[in-house]
Formats: C-alpha cells, structure tokens, sequence
C-alpha cells in the first residue's frame, strides 16, 4: 500500500477502503487545525507527512476490541464521568508483585467497586536512577521485574471484560540518562544532543537559572547538569539523570507523540501527561505553562482522537486553579479530559490541622463556580507528597503567616503539637523557606497510627470517624474519586524505607510501602479498624452510584451553616437535594441550615431536620431530600 501521507497532500480525494475510510474522515475533521498547530510551531511540512503517516501506522496497529471500545464511547462521550467511576492509585511492584499478580488480584479490586485502575510508572527505568519510575528509559518495554508488554495488554484486556479502564503515567518532560536518545547524545552525535538541550558552557543555562524556579532546591539544586562523556552542559529541570526533552525540535514530538499511541494501542485508556506545564522551554521565562504547552497538549489531544477516541488525557498540574483550569482548554478546542483538584487535596488538611473551615470553602466555591463539564480527579492522598501550595493571599486577613503557617502544618501531621495524634514525615525541606512538604498515609495524619501507638481509644475512635469523613467529603465532590491503594483497609505509614539504601533518602516511600494481603483479610469484620473502614467505603461509594443527586451535571453549591468548624455542601439534580456537612472540629458541633424540606440521612434512613444539626466530633451527615 503507498503510503497515505503521500494519498494526502492536503485533505483526501480518494476512494478510500472500509478501515481507511474510518481513519480519513476523523483526519479530514481535524486536519486544517491540526496542521495550522504543528507548521506554527514548527514550519516543517517533511515533519508534518511524517507526523501524518505515523497517526495512519498508529490506527492501523489498533485491535478489532479497542476499535470496538473507541466506538462505544464516541457515542457516549461522558462514559468517564458517570457517578459509579471509583478509582484507585497503586505500584504494581506493591500490590501485586508484578503485572501477574495485580492479575490475579482483580476478584478484590472489583468486589471494591474500583473501575478505574492507575497504575504507577511501570516502563523500563534504571535502577535505584528512576525517581520512582519517572526516568524512563524505554517507552516501550515493561520494567523486566514487573513483566512483558504483553502482560500489560493483557492486563488490560481482562480489565475492559470487567468494564473497568487503566491509567498510565505517560512522562513526556524527560529521559532516563539511558534511554537510546540520551546515550547516542552522550556518545557526541549532534543529532540526538539536539533533542535534548545541550549547551557548550554555562553561558546559556545560568541565563535560564535566572528565571527557572528550582524543584528540588535542597536534594538536586539547579536545572543543569554537567555530561562529562561530551563536555557539556545538559536540561535536567527534576533529576540530574532525567534529561529535558527539546519539544522544539518536531523529531521529539513526533515520536513522543507515537510513543504514547503504541501505549494507547496496548490497551490503556487514560493517559496521565505527567510535568505537564514544564515541556516547552525558552529562555528568560519560568519554563512553566507557557503558551506552546497548550498547542502541544491539543495537537496530543488532536491525535488521540483521529486514532484512539476512546483515549483520555489526565494532565497533571500540581499548581494553583488560576494555571491549572487551562488545561481543560476550551469547549471548541478541549485539551485534557480530566485534571487533579491538587488545591483541593492540600487546603482538605490543611482544614483538618486548624479546624476551619473559610479556606476550604472558599476553594470549593472557586471548583463550583466551574463549567459542569470540567472534571477533576479527587483524592485525599497520592503517590506523592503534600505540598501547601494553600491560598495565602485569602489566609493573611486572618492571621496566618505563610511560613509560620506551614511549619504548624508540618509540625500538626508530624504529632509535634500538643493534641495531634498524626504521624508524618518531612520531604524536601528547606528550612530558609520553611517549604517542606509532607508525608504518609491517610490512616496515619488522621491519627490511626498514634493513637493505636499509646493505645488510646477514644483518640482512635476520632481518628477513625475522620478518616470516614474524610472520605466522606471526596465522595461528595463533583468528578471522579480515586483512593489511594491500602486506604481502602486504612492502612499505616511503612517505616521499612528506611532499611533501604535506594530508598531512604526519599521519605514519599513511607506511604508507598506493600500492600497488606493479610489486614485485608479483615475486611469482613467490621469490628476492626480494616473491616471498619472498607465496609464504610462501600456504604458511600454505593449510595453515591445509586443516588441521583450525586449526578455529573447536579448543581453544587456551598451553604453558611453559622459554624466555621463545618463545611456545608448543596447538591440539586431533578427535584432532589443533597445536604452535606462535615465537622472538622473534635468536638461536638451545631450547623444551622435554612432549609426547610423534609429530609432522610442517607446513611441511616432517619428523618433528620435541617435547621438544627448536631455533629459529633469529626462527623458527617449526608442529608436527602425532594424539594
């Protein structure tokens, strides 16, 4: 067959077969925009045909099955927000073992509602130089501890024949030192150097330090490293061995770009653009949330739909809603599918260390005030730290000091202060700025961990009830909520990192540990703090897929319930209202509520009035009712 960029020279004018046909009439759809983007940024047209025939090799490789699953869901393009969507984060090396054993797993994850899968990075990284799997060094191969390829397609086809989707990281910014490109590069051929940023002196990079902000400034200061194999100075914004990737250059983007279809075409079907903001570097700038990020997310978005519709976008975005609502791009022109509510996760503890509740609410306001069609991935807890990148500006007329204010916060989770029962650890501090962040599982900052510790427990019954209002509160939002794997069983912080010489360095491992087969063996018996907090999660998760209210398009507001201590939520769908208040305090609270229907508690089936509502100390009360 002669190949169909040379069918093409502008839109198609043939007769095409049946399996072409499919292809050119999402091409011709999208083609004027589509190559309006790539020549702006490029001007390259021999770039371009070959950008156009490697779509066409992408969508030929496409099995008859996801074929199947990309039509089902062009037809019901909302599949992904529907109010039953349950996911979970989890390492394959954790939960599993290795892709087998996730595999033979899945029984437990289904009978747990989850039918969104996140697997962690699991491609080819080098060891004890991969920052968790974030240094990859081929895109195409599994990492040989964790399985084949092929495994991983068939994971992925067991989980489509249980109706659930799998999520994985797709790290765009950079290289592993040791993927092909890097080691041609280091080799001296000028050809794979330019698709990385290489510099003969520090001329160049010391102009960028003036602008670039740090990411790690205590534990890999700098966005340069010095390549001794060729003299030269080398982009490594994250990690000394992660090696920038020159998006300026269309080789990279093209491949980049068929790199992820080959991932697409293994079966997964939400593709996390991991460092999102950072992939389009220019001098004298910050090197984040540049314009050309957006032309390159949409031409990525762009080339998902002429080959694998069925695909989402998952931007990660850890920065503040006014750089992270972008992303979404617009209704004409969309970018991402979903993005994370990071500011939501951060301001959600930080609300749990002082009790009030203002800051909360107010971002929640700014989330409600959203398109309905902007979805977000919720969470409490991730593979990462706790960063308190917290609106400060809204915070100082009350009294907080940002770095004061973060060392409490640090000071709270890590049970320094009188009354704090959470058990956390620092990450990457700098004590100049106080801009350390933070580390463990939800069971442990809720107080599970401490109390359990002295053996205290009415301090372990608190603790508990805050970790099911916590959860509570995530099922409550509008979006998809995605836990974090162990959380479902409360699961504690893993001090056992800390025997590890690859991994003692790095405190995020505290919350990254195995997960435990044997306390989820527990989860029949409600009498235990595993069986307690796995029986709870279904209650809500079944209740929120079974009730209309908790709907994608309901209308969702905060309410005043005369108590800075309770968070107050309204949810409205189809003549039927959701009341939902959440007490922060320890202690006994009221909310006065000025609503005057007849209301059921959810949980309990009780009536319950709504003018006066007591909350026990870290309670909840999900109230129903028809208006």
């Amino acid at each position: 067959m002669a190949l169909i960029a040379n069918r093409i020279p502008q839109r198609a004018q043939f007769t095409p077969s049946a399996d072409e046909s499919v292809f050119l009439e999402r091409l011709n759809a999208r083609y004027d925009e589509l190559r309006w983007l790539y020549m702006e940024l490029y001007g390259n047209a021999a770039a371009f045909d070959y950008f156009r025939e490697m779509l066409w090799k992408s969508y030929q490789e496409r099995n008859a099955e996801l074929r199947m699953i990309d039509e089902a869901r062009v037809a019901h393009p909302d599949w992904y927000r529907d109010q039953s969507t349950l996911g979970t984060l989890m390492y394959v090396q954790c939960f599993g073992k290795n892709l087998k054993g996730v595999m033979e797993h899945l029984d437990y994850l289904e009978e747990s509602g989850v039918n969104y899968l996140h697997l962690m990075p699991l491609l080819q990284s080098p060891k004890g130089r991969s920052d968790g799997g974030y240094a990859v060094s081929d895109f195409r191969k599994v990492e040989p501890e964790l399985g084949t390829m092929e495994e991983l397609a068939e994971l992925n086809a067991q989980c489509h024949k249980r109706g659930m989707s799998v999520c994985l990281d797709f790290v765009m910014n950079h290289t592993s030192e040791d993927h092909d490109w890097a080691v041609r590069a280091r080799a001296g051929d000028p050809e794979y150097q330019a698709r990385y940023f290489f510099y003969d002196n520090w001329d160049i990079p010391n102009e960028f330090e003036k602008t670039v902000p740090q990411v790690f400034p205590q534990t890999a200061p700098g966005n340069f490293s010095w390549c001794p194999e060729v003299g030269k100075v080398v982009m490594t914004t994250f990690w000394p061995y992660q090696w920038d990737l020159n998006y300026g250059n269309p080789v990279v983007f093209n491949e980049m770009t068929a790199d992820m279809l080959y991932l697409c075409n293994q079966g997964v079907d939400i593709i996390r653009l991991d460092a999102t903001p950072y992939i389009w570097k220019e001098l004298y700038t910050p090197c984040r949330n540049l314009p050309k990020v957006h032309n390159l997310v949409r031409m990525m978005r762009l080339a998902c739909e002429i080959v694998c519709p069925g695909t989402l976008l998952l931007g990660e975005i850890v920065m503040e809603p006014s750089k992270v609502v972008p992303y979404f791009g617009s209704v004409e022109k969309p970018e991402c599918h979903m993005l994370y509510n990071v500011t939501t996760m951060a301001s959600t503890w930080h609300t749990v260390a002082t009790q009030d509740v203002r800051l909360l609410r107010h971002q929640m306001d700014t989330v409600f005030a959203l398109p309905k069609q902007y979805t977000f991935l919720n969470y409490l807890r991730c593979h990462d730290d706790i960063g308190w990148g917290l609106d400060y500006n809204f915070l100082k007329p009350f009294g907080f000091d940002e770095v004061a204010h973060k060392k409490y916060l640090n000071d709270w989770f890590r049970g320094y202060y009188p009354g704090s029962f959470a058990r956390g650890e620092l990450y990457n501090d700098d004590p100049r700025l106080g801009d350390a962040r933070l580390c463990g599982t939800t069971a442990s900052l809720c107080g599970v961990e401490g109390a359990e510790e002295v053996g205290d427990k009415d301090a372990e019954e608190l603790a508990l009830r805050l970790d099911e209002t916590l959860h509570a509160f995530l099922m409550t939002q509008s979006g998809i909520p995605v836990l974090y794997s162990g959380d479902e069983i409360a699961q504690l912080n893993d001090n056992d990192y800390k025997k590890d010489d690859l991994k003692v360095e790095d405190s995020r491992y505290i919350h990254r540990g195995d997960f435990s087969w044997k306390d989820a063996k527990k989860i029949k018996d409600k009498k235990t703090r595993q069986g307690r907090i796995y029986q709870f999660l279904r209650k809500i998760e079944n209740l929120r897929a079974e009730t209309p209210v908790f709907d994608a398009d309901a209308d969702v507001w905060t309410m005043d319930p005369s108590n800075d201590h309770v968070l107050a939520i309204g949810r409205y769908y189809r003549g039927r209202k959701l009341l939902a208040l959440f007490n922060f305090s320890n202690h006994e609270q009221i909310a006065r509520l000025n609503e005057p229907e007849d209301y059921q508690d959810l949980l309990t089936g009780e009536s319950r009035d709504a003018h006066k509502i007591i909350l026990p100390g870290y309670g909840f009360a999900w109230l129903y009712g028809k208006v």
